[in-house]
């Protein structure tokens, strides 16, 4: 559990740099996603959730060694 929560901190760190660092261009991004069709943003949100679950599973087999 512990596990999970630490990554889910990180996670949120690193969404949050963009909109600290950089809120005029995160709103201009925020406004290009209106023309991104729906399932296009599926298969992003598919790709990038089963990219991180290997990178996870990674470091973890990496750590147990």
């Amino acid at each position: 559990m512990a596990f999970l929560l630490t990554v889910m901190g990180v996670v949120l760190v690193i969404e949050g740099i963009p909109y600290f660092a950089f809120p005029a261009r995160a709103k201009h991004w925020a406004a290009l996603m209106q023309d991104v069709p729906e399932k296009t943003l599926r298969i992003i949100g598919l790709l990038s959730m089963g990219f991180g679950l290997l990178v996870l599973a990674a470091l973890r087999l990496m750590g147990t060694r």
